[in-house]
């Protein structure tokens, strides 16, 4: 098996909220939409699908399921930047930055909808 490609299919209860938090804060744009749905993309990330709770493209047993317990998580250069200037546009910063003694300096950000976006960068180890 080849992969040609990553995508992450989250349920989430207002589609336009995630919609508009991965395009304004992380740098997405739209590749498709429709009602229920939409496709996000980024040259250089996993592509993201968001699919409105209880959409009928879902079988009955996922419908009410919702994005839960899942940490999305993007490794980035200049992590203190980010986190600066996604603090000035007001984005919810849900765990501040800090560094693990492994050599992980991290934060967290959540979406609307629950979704936690997790930011890391990857240093030597203290």
């Amino acid at each position: 098996m080849k992969i040609n490609a990553s995508t992450i299919s989250l349920t989430v209860d207002d589609v336009a909220a995630s919609h508009g938090f991965f395009t304004k804060h992380l740098g997405y744009s739209e590749e498709v939409a429709a009602e229920g749905f939409a496709k996000l993309t980024r040259d250089d990330a996993v592509d993201v699908v968001l699919l409105q709770k209880g959409i009928e493209v879902l079988p009955p047993e996922q419908r009410d399921q919702r994005a839960a317990g899942l940490i999305l998580a993007f490794t980035v250069t200049g992590l203190e930047a980010e986190e600066e200037r996604l603090r000035s546009e007001g984005a919810p910063i849900t765990m501040p930055l800090r560094e693990e003694p492994w050599g992980e300096k991290l934060f967290q950000l959540t979406d609307p909808n629950g979704v936690i976006i997790q930011l890391v960068e990857w240093t030597t180890p203290v």
